[in-house]
C-alpha cells in the first residue's frame, strides 16, 4: 500500500473523534469559548440530548468577519498570541473545536462585536465552509449545532439515551458554572434539569451562593472556608463538614486556574484529607480552586483537557491535604445541621401516623397503685429502690442538680439525662443535644492517641503478666511483620510459637481493655490495609487505621451508665477536640434540635 495524504475533511472527522466524543463535549468546547470571550451571560439550549440541537448564546466580545472566517479553520485561534504553549491563561487554546464540530454536524454561527453596526454569519456543513454574510445579531455570539454526528453514523451508535446525554450536558455545565460564579449560566432542554443561575458578585459570598445553588441549599451552612498558600500555589474554596457527605464523588468539584478538572492527583489528595473522618463508602462535598502561575501546570496532556500535570505534584498534593485537614480540625465538634433536620422528620412521620387516625402502638403495663413523688434521697438509694424491676432505660440523675448558666451557654450544653445507657441528652440555651456516648468517646480516645504519637510516641504500660493471643498463622505472621510499627503505637508484641503472639506492653490509654480482642482486631486492620505502598501518606494512613481500631476498644461502651459529672466532662472534651463531630468511622457523634423546631413539631409556633 502506498502512503497518501488524507483528505482535510477526513482529518477533521478523525480529530472530532478525539475532541467531540459526545454532545456534552461539544457544549463544553463552545461554552469555554464563550467564557474566554469575556461573556457575562451564557445560555445553552439542547434538544434530543444534544444530538438534534445545541444552541449556545453569549454576550461576549464577538468576532469580526475576518476572525469568523478563520475561526472555523483547523488550528486557528486567538488564544496563543505569543505562541507560548507553556503559559496558557485561557480555557481553550488548540483551535480544534469549531472545525471538528463542523465536520460531523451542521454548524451555524452568528456574531457581532459591540462596536459593529451589524453582525456576520457563517454556515459549515460536513466540513464544507460557506461564505461570511451579514446577518442581524445581538452583541456577542450565537452558535447552533444541529444533527450532531450525522456524517459519522458509527459515532451515533455509541451514544446513550437522550436522558443520559442531557444529564451529561447538565453536569458539565454545572462544573463550569461553579468555577465561574461571576457569569450567568442558563440551561434549557428536555431531561436536562434546566436551571438559570444569576451572576454572583466576585468574592467569598458570591461563590458560596453559587455553591448553594449547585450543591444544595444545605451546603452553605455546613461548609468550611478553605484558604492555603505555599510556594506559588494557592487553594481556595469551600469544603463540607465530614458528616455532610454523598454516596458518589459527584459532589467533589475541582478547578485549576478556573478550569474544571477531574484530576487523579487532586482526587487522591481530597480522599487522603477526609480518610480519617469519612466512611470508606462515602464522599465529601466541596469546591476547590488551585491557583498558580500557568507555567507551573501543563493543561495540554488530555484530549478533553480534564486532567493536568503539575510541575511539582507532591507540593500540590501536600497543600491540598494540609489545607483541608487544617480546616476540618479547626471546625472542632461541629456537625451538620441536616442531622437535626432528619431527626425532626422522623418525629413528624410518627406524629403524622397518629394524626391520621392510626393509633400509635403503646406498651401495656399491669395495673399499679397510685404513684406519689418520693422524698429526696441519695442517688444510690434511688437507684437501688428499683432493683426488683427491669433496669430503667433513662437515667435522670443529672437532672437533680440545676445546670450552671455557663454550662447552658456552651456549644454542647449541660448533661440532663442518659437514655438507654447509650445516649446523653444535654440542654443548651437554644435547644437539645443528643450525644452517642460510644461514638463520641471513641473519637476522643483516637485524637489523644494521635496527639501522643505526634509529640513523643504513645505512652506504653508493661503488663504484669504478658498475655498470649492465639491467632491464625497468617494473621500472626502479619502482626510480627508489623511489630516495629505497632511498637510505635504502644503495642509491644513478639512471636510465641506458630499461630500465636505474646503481648508485653499496651498503650496506657487502653489499660484494662480486652487485649485478646484488641490484638485480633489490629490483625484484621492490618489485613484490610495491606502492604505499605510508596504513595505519599500511605504509612500514616495505615498507622491511623490501626490507632482507630485501638481507640474503639477503650471507649465508653453503649450500655454503660455514666455519672452526671462524667457526662459533662465528655461534653466539655468534645468541644475542644478536633473532628469530634464524627466518630472514627465517619458517623455523627451528636445531633442538635433547635427549640424553635421542637416547638413547631408540637404546634406551639
Amino acid at each position: 500500500m502506498t502512503v497518501r495524504r488524507l483528505d482535510p475533511v477526513l482529518v477533521d472527522r478523525i480529530a472530532a473523534g478525539e475532541v467531540i466524543e459526545r454532545p456534552a463535549a461539544a457544549v463544553k468546547e463552545l461554552v469555554e469559548n464563550a467564557i474566554d470571550a469575556g461573556a457575562g451571560s451564557i445560555t445553552v439550549t439542547i434538544a434530543g440530548g444534544g444530538r438534534e440541537l445545541i444552541r449556545v448564546v453569549d454576550d461576549g466580545a464577538g468576532m469580526t468577519p475576518q476572525d469568523l472566517e478563520l475561526a472555523v479553520e483547523r488550528h486557528a485561534t486567538s488564544k496563543l498570541p505569543d505562541g507560548d504553549l507553556f503559559a496558557i491563561g485561557t480555557l481553550g487554546f488548540r483551535g480544534e473545536a469549531l472545525p471538528s464540530i463542523g465536520s460531523v454536524a451542521r454548524l451555524s454561527i452568528a456574531t457581532r462585536r459591540r462596536d459593529a453596526p451589524q453582525g456576520v454569519g457563517l454556515v459549515v456543513e460536513a466540513g464544507e465552509k460557506g461564505i461570511v454574510r451579514p446577518v442581524a445579531a445581538a452583541p456577542g455570539t450565537r452558535i447552533e449545532v444541529s444533527d450532531l454526528f450525522i456524517f459519522t453514523p458509527a459515532r451515533l451508535k455509541f451514544l446513550k439515551s437522550d436522558r443520559a446525554e442531557a444529564q451529561a450536558v447538565s453536569e458539565m455545565l454545572r462544573r463550569l458554572a461553579i468555577a465561574h460564579p461571576d457569569i450567568r449560566f442558563s440551561l434549557e432542554g428536555e431531561h436536562a434539569g434546566g436551571f438559570d443561575w444569576p451572576a454572583e458578585p466576585i468574592g467569598e459570598e458570591g461563590l458560596l451562593r453559587r455553591l448553594g445553588r449547585a450543591l444544595g441549599r444545605d451546603f452553605p451552612e455546613n461548609a468550611l472556608r478553605i484558604e492555603a498558600e505555599r510556594e506559588g500555589f494557592r487553594i481556595s474554596g469551600f469544603a463540607g463538614l465530614p458528616t455532610f457527605h454523598r454516596g458518589t464523588s459527584a459532589g467533589v468539584h475541582l478547578s485549576v486556574n478556573g478550569r474544571p478538572v477531574r484530576d487523579k492527583l487532586l482526587l487522591s489528595a481530597v480522599r487522603g484529607a477526609y480518610a480519617d473522618v469519612l466512611p470508606s463508602d462515602r464522599h465529601p462535598v466541596l469546591f476547590l480552586d488551585i491557583g498558580c502561575d500557568p507555567r507551573s501546570v501543563d493543561v495540554n496532556v488530555h484530549p478533553a483537557k480534564s486532567e493536568v500535570r503539575f510541575r511539582d505534584p507532591a507540593l500540590v498534593r501536600g497543600l491540598v491535604v494540609s489545607g483541608l485537614k487544617a480546616a476540618l480540625a479547626a471546625a472542632g465538634h461541629r456537625a451538620t445541621t441536616t442531622g437535626g433536620a432528619r431527626t425532626l422528620e422522623a418525629f413528624r412521620s410518627v406524629l403524622s401516623m397518629g394524626g391520621n387516625g392510626n393509633a400509635i402502638p403503646r406498651p401495656s403495663f399491669p395495673a399499679a397503685p397510685e404513684w406519689s413523688a418520693p422524698l429526696p434521697a441519695p442517688a444510690g438509694a434511688l437507684q437501688s429502690g428499683f432493683s426488683d424491676f427491669v433496669a430503667p432505660s433513662a437515667d435522670a440523675r443529672a437532672h437533680l442538680a440545676e445546670p450552671s448558666a455557663d454550662a447552658l451557654d456552651r456549644p454542647l450544653g449541660a448533661a440532663r439525662a442518659q437514655l438507654h445507657e447509650t445516649y446523653i441528652v444535654a440542654q443548651t440555651r437554644e435547644g437539645v443535644v443528643i450525644v452517642d456516648q460510644h461514638a463520641a468517646h471513641e473519637r476522643l480516645v483516637y485524637e489523644r492517641l494521635k496527639a501522643e504519637r505526634a509529640r513523643s510516641g504513645i505512652a506504653r504500660q508493661p503488663l504484669l503478666l504478658p498475655e498470649v493471643v492465639e491467632l491464625d498463622p497468617v494473621d500472626a505472621d502479619r502482626l510480627n511483620a508489623a511489630a516495629g510499627e505497632l511498637e510505635g503505637l504502644g503495642l509491644v508484641i513478639e512471636p510465641f510459637g506458630p499461630g500465636a503472639v505474646l503481648v508485653r506492653e499496651a498503650p496506657s490509654q487502653l489499660a484494662g481493655g480486652n487485649l485478646q480482642r484488641l490484638v485480633r482486631d489490629v490483625a484484621d486492620a492490618l489485613a484490610e490495609q495491606g502492604q505499605i505502598s510508596s504513595a505519599p501518606g500511605s504509612l500514616e494512613r495505615r498507622l491511623d487505621h490501626v490507632l482507630a481500631t485501638m481507640a474503639c476498644h477503650n471507649s465508653v461502651r453503649a450500655g454503660r451508665r455514666m455519672r452526671p459529672e462524667e457526662m459533662d466532662a465528655l461534653l466539655r472534651e468534645m468541644e475542644v477536640t478536633p473532628n469530634s463531630g464524627q466518630c472514627n468511622h465517619g458517623r455523627p457523634t451528636y445531633v442538635e434540635l433547635k427549640l424553635a423546631d421542637i416547638e413547631r413539631l408540637f404546634g406551639r409556633r
